[in-house]
C-alpha cells in the first residue's frame, strides 16, 4: 500500500511524504506537485488525485502539526 505521512516540526512549504515500497516522494500541498523524490507513475497519479480531493484537510493537518496538535485522519481514495 501507499503510506501518507506528515511529520511534526517539518520544514516549509506545506507538504506530506508518500511512501510506496522503496520509493518516497515529498508532495507539496498547494500548489500540488512533487518537491523531491519519485514514485512509480501509477502510484504518483493516485497520490496526486487523493491529495487534490483532500487539499483542505491536508492544509488543516499541516497547521495542526505546526502547533504540535493531534492530526486528523483523512480517508483513503476509494
Amino acid at each position: 500500500g501507499i503510506l501518507i505521512l506528515m511529520y511534526y516540526q517539518d520544514h516549509a512549504p506545506p507538504h506530506f511524504h508518500a511512501k510506496y515500497g522503496k520509493h518516497e516522494a515529498l508532495i507539496r500541498i498547494d500548489p500540488l506537485g512533487v518537491l523531491k523524490g519519485t514514485l512509480p507513475p501509477r502510484v504518483l497519479s493516485l497520490v496526486l488525485e487523493w491529495s487534490a480531493i483532500h487539499k483542505d484537510e491536508l492544509l488543516r493537518d499541516w497547521a495542526l502539526a505546526e502547533s504540535h496538535q493531534k492530526l486528523e485522519k483523512i480517508p483513503p481514495l476509494v
